[in-house]
C-alpha cells in the first residue's frame, strides 16, 4: 500500500483538476471491478461485487482532490497573480515551490523581501494580494506563452519515508483513504461494495453530494485524514490526536454527528482486534460525511481517519502503522456489514 501512498501524493489533483489522480486510480482498480464510471462532477465511482449480493448497502468514500492554486492574473512584469483552492495557510506558502498546468511549468511563491517590509507589516501573515508566483518570465508576453489564468497549480513535495514510520508528502489529505481503498479492490470482499473516489472535498465536499445521490447507500464509511496536534506548546484538548496512536474514529466534527451505533461497532471492532485507536479531543473540520448524510432521506455515516501533521501545508506527516491500521479496520466493518446482510 505505501507503493500507492507514495504515486498517488506526486501526482497533480487540486480540486476540480482531479484528472491525472482520477486516470491513475481507474487504471490500477480496474483490473478488480466490476464496474467503473465518471459521472459528470468527476467523481470516480467504482462497483465490486462480494460473496453476498447487497448493492446501494454500502459506499465507502475518499477524496481525490488537494488543497493548491488557482492562476488569476498575470503582471505586467511577467508575475502570476493567484488564488488558493482550498484552505491553505498563507503563513506556509511562502518561497515553496509549485507546478503549473499539464506543462509542469515551475514556479515559486514569491512575497516581497524582509528587508523592504515595515515592522508592522512583519507582526501580520500575508495577504493572498500580496504574494506572487515566479515563473522566470521576463514579461507578460513571455509569462503567457507558459501559463494563463484559469491555470491550476500545486506544491512540488518530494514523497518519502524518513524518521521512525513516518511518511512525507503533499497530498496526504487525502490519498490516505485512496490508497485504502485502492488496496481494498484488489481483495476478494464478503459483499457488494461500491468506492467512491470524490471529487471537490476541499471547496465543500461538493463531489460526495452528487454521487451520494446517484449510488443511493444506506451506509458510508469515509476515509480521511484528520489534524495532528501532537507538536510543541499545544497541551490538552488542542492536540486533538495525534500520530502512531491508531485510526481516529469520529462521532462528531463541525459538519456531521456520525450514526451511533456504527461508531459503537468501529470502536468494539477495534478493541476485539487489537487494533489501537483514538478520538478527536477537539470539534473542529469536516469531511465528505456532510454531504452524504444530507442528501435523499438521509444515510447513515460513519469516518475512519488518519491523524496528520501539518495538514493543508505543502508537506503533511503521518504514521506508515496509522494507515495500514485504517486499511484493517475498515476491512473489519466491512464484513461486519456482510454479517448483518446475511442474517
Amino acid at each position: 500500500m505505501i507503493e500507492y501512498l507514495e504515486e498517488l501524493c506526486s501526482i497533480e489533483g487540486v480540486s476540480g483538476d482531479e484528472d491525472r489522480v482520477r486516470a491513475y486510480i481507474r487504471s490500477q482498480v480496474k483490473p478488480y471491478a466490476d464496474q467503473v464510471r465518471t459521472d459528470p462532477l468527476g467523481n470516480l465511482i467504482v462497483f465490486k461485487r462480494g460473496r453476498c449480493a447487497a448493492p446501494g448497502k454500502l459506499m465507502l468514500c475518499a477524496h481525490m482532490d488537494e488543497v493548491g492554486i488557482i492562476v488569476t492574473k498575470v503582471t505586467d512584469e511577467g508575475f502570476l497573480k493567484f488564488d488558493f483552492v482550498g484552505g491553505v495557510d498563507r503563513r506556509v506558502a511562502i518561497g515553496k515551490p509549485v507546478t503549473l498546468g499539464l506543462e509542469h511549468v515551475p514556479g515559486i511563491i514569491g512575497l516581497k523581501a524582509i528587508h523592504m517590509v515595515s515592522r508592522e507589516e512583519r507582526k501580520k501573515a500575508p495577504k493572498t494580494e500580496a504574494l506572487y508566483i515566479d515563473i522566470g518570465a521576463r514579461n507578460k508576453k513571455e509569462a503567457l506563452e507558459k501559463v494563463r489564468p484559469g491555470t491550476y497549480g500545486a506544491f512540488v513535495t518530494q514523497p518519502e519515508l524518513f524518521g521512525d514510520g513516518l511518511f512525507k508528502a503533499k497530498a496526504i489529505d487525502d490519498r490516505v483513504g485512496c490508497a485504502v481503498m485502492m488496496g481494498l479492490l484488489k481483495e476478494k470482499l464478503p459483499m457488494d461494495v461500491t468506492f467512491v473516489f470524490t471529487a471537490q472535498e476541499e471547496v465543500g465536499t461538493r463531489g460526495a453530494f452528487g454521487a451520494a445521490f446517484s449510488v443511493k447507500p444506506e451506509v458510508a464509511l469515509v476515509l480521511e485524514t484528520t489534524t495532528a496536534a501532537d507538536l510543541p506548546d499545544v497541551s490538552g484538548a488542542q492536540r486533538v490526536c495525534a500520530l502512531g496512536k491508531g485510526p481516529v474514529i469520529s462521532y462528531m466534527d463541525a459538519g456531521t454527528i456520525y450514526d451511533r451505533s456504527l461508531f459503537e461497532h468501529l470502536r468494539e471492532l477495534a478493541i476485539r482486534n487489537g487494533i489501537p485507536w483514538q478520538t478527536k479531543e477537539y470539534i473542529a473540520g469536516g469531511n465528505d460525511a456532510r454531504a452524504i448524510q444530507r442528501t435523499r432521506d438521509g444515510v447513515r455515516v460513519a469516518a475512519i481517519s488518519a491523524a496528520v501533521r501539518y495538514l493543508h501545508a505543502p508537506a503533511g506527516v503521518v504514521s506508515i502503522l496509522d494507515v495500514e491500521n485504517i486499511r484493517k479496520l475498515t476491512r473489519l466493518f466491512v464484513e461486519r456489514m456482510a454479517q448483518e446482510v446475511e442474517r
